[in-house]
């Protein structure tokens, strides 16, 4: 059932979304229904502060207002979730859910253990810039980002090493 599960977004009140979370927990709780729902989660991030001279580490919701839902979404569960206390609406057309793509979902890092991407690139290979103003240019990876499909690949460039960041999509190994 994980496999049908899609990630859902929720707009809330401001300052309701730890209330929302609860709530819908207890929703799907007492209408027997926990087997469809996998998470709800708040974004946070952690964000230094300045105060009075002193400097603290604060979390911080990344999108203030919204919670996301992973869960097996259908129809009958539409008014369930939308006349929980402190949700306004699902984002997507006409207040209706839109499930977020793999993309969007990998962007957000909302599942990064859902996403374990397969490269066969090292740290120390030696690549060729395939796409972008670099196309043509040799280089070594210097690090590398696999869940992100990203790398930084020092270049050669006027008689300089210059490292540059890349997604993998525009690599290729050099022959």
């Amino acid at each position: 059932m994980e496999e049908e599960a899609k990630w859902y977004v929720l707009h809330t009140y401001s300052g309701y979304e730890n209330m929302v979370r609860d709530n819908l927990r207890m929703v799907f709780e007492k209408n027997n229904m926990l087997d469809r729902l996998m998470k709800i989660t708040i974004p946070m991030e952690d964000v230094v502060e300045e105060k009075n001279g002193k400097r603290k580490i604060v979390q911080r919701r990344m999108f203030p207002c919204y919670v996301l839902i992973k869960m097996i979404y259908d129809n009958s569960m539409w008014h369930m979730i939308t006349n929980t206390r402190g949700v306004t609406g699902f984002v997507g057309p006409q207040g209706r859910p839109l499930p977020l793509t793999a993309e969007e979902i990998r962007h957000m890092h909302i599942d990064d253990d859902e996403f374990v991407v397969e490269t066969d690139y090292h740290v120390g290979d030696h690549v060729k810039v395939t796409q972008g103003p670099l196309e043509g240019f040799m280089g070594e990876i210097e690090t590398l980002d696999a869940s992100a499909g990203k790398c930084r690949v020092i270049v050669s460039m006027f008689g300089r090493e210059t490292p540059v960041d890349l997604e993998l999509r525009q690599i290729e190994r050099a022959e």
